[in-house]
């Protein structure tokens, strides 16, 4: 399969660390985007977010390192099974990307409680699922459902090899029930029993107050660019202490 030209951004703010300027390697935007060509990407540590396909590749950074759990080989730790028995009445649906007043009510009063004033708190209803599908990607909406009301919606790209994890965003009110952490052990079993090797789970940014929890699902690679994938373990191992 033939590769489109890649281009560099200009600089922009950095969504994680406010005081640097970040950077990403994109796709030629001229040439259509089809989910067997992000299938490729994905392998080389690329993301997606709406439409757009990118790689970061900030001047003086590498901390976005992109993560994937081997699922085949995940066992759940003891607070994962704890939650997961918790959540014994909780009940997933698999649907597809649209639109519905519910979903969206969800979505605003999530980016209200984790993004206040940042832009993304006022999303209009023409932006959804925009933000979160594409018109060429294989995503599926994936519905938590408890006592009768919808606590989390997963967004999860169908990948030849695995399950993405796009976004997921949930009802800040049932944080102490961490649907998070739910959806992605849900995601991890879905992968294993559609005898999918993989869940992305994006970049995992090491020492980061909310991108480091990544490092918890085990065994897990990441990506390193001109090597490949590799244990998680061996990067960890050439952090600071």
């Amino acid at each position: 399969m033939s590769w489109p030209d890649l281009y560099i951004t200009h600089p922009f703010t950095c969504p994680y660390f406010g005081d640097r300027e970040a950077r990403n390697i994109v796709p030629d935007p001229g040439v259509p985007m089809r989910a067997e060509l992000y299938d490729e990407l994905i392998h080389h540590g690329f993301r997606r977010s709406g439409e757009q396909v990118y790689l970061p590749h900030c001047d003086g950074c590498s901390g976005c390192i992109s993560l994937r759990v081997e699922a085949g080989r995940h066992r759940p730790s003891r607070s994962d099974r704890r939650l997961l028995r918790a959540h014994a009445d909780t009940r997933t649906r698999i649907v597809a990307p649209a639109h519905d007043e519910e979903s969206f009510r969800l979505y605003r009063d999530y980016l209200a409680a984790r993004h206040p004033g940042g832009g993304m708190d006022q999303p209009e209803p023409e932006d959804f699922p925009g933000f979160l599908a594409s018109d060429w990607s294989r995503t599926d909406f994936v519905r938590f459902e408890r006592a009768g009301r919808l606590l989390a919606v997963a967004v999860v790209d169908r990948m030849a090899d695995g399950l993405s994890a796009v976004y997921t965003f949930f009802d800040p009110r049932q944080e102490k029930l961490a649907p998070g952490r739910l959806a992605i052990l849900w995601m991890i079993a879905e992968a294993r029993r559609r005898g999918l090797p993989f869940v992305y789970l994006g970049y995992w940014i090491p020492g980061h107050p909310k991108m480091d929890y990544k490092r918890r699902y085990r065994p897990a690679q990441v990506h390193r660019h001109g090597i490949g994938w590799v244990p998680l373990e061996q990067v960890e191992a050439d952090l600071p202490a």
